[in-house]
């Protein structure tokens, strides 16, 4: 069994900062599950323009508001807390929030803990990330 607490995970290499959002990685490719799990806050007032090329995407919302838009279909959602959005089918979308926002996000293939977004809104592929893998 595996155990990792938010509080020792904030502050080490585990959590990833963005100039809007901070995650913090709690399951990693490292850790054999097959999947990864962030918790993931993000500033109010942000505009992520995203895109998982190589990743399905969930994310639960915890706390906040704030809407997805999917650029495939113009459609627009409303993420408030008890609300869940997959970027199944690797859509291009943004998150923009209206207050501070908290989500849960699970990946697969999972995460190996040092990704960023490119210039795209994208992670690179499981393959490039860590050859070791």
């Amino acid at each position: 069994m595996i155990i990792h607490a938010l509080n020792d995970v904030i502050g080490t290499g585990r959590e990833v900062t963005g100039p809007e959002w901070a995650s913090r990685r709690l399951v990693l490719a490292a850790d054999g599950a097959g999947f990864s799990v962030n918790d993931t806050v993000v500033r109010a007032g942000a505009e992520i323009e995203m895109w998982y090329a190589h990743h399905v995407e969930a994310v639960y919302v915890l706390e906040g508001r704030g809407e997805v838009t999917d650029h495939e279909t113009g459609a627009v959602h409303r993420l408030e807390p008890g609300v869940l959005y997959l970027a199944d089918a690797h859509q291009r979308h943004t998150l923009r929030t209206h207050t501070e926002f908290r989500a849960v996000c699970v990946f697969d293939p999972p995460l190996t803990g040092r990704e960023v977004h490119d210039e795209r809104g994208a992670f690179p592929p499981p393959a490039a990330q860590d050859p070791a893998r």
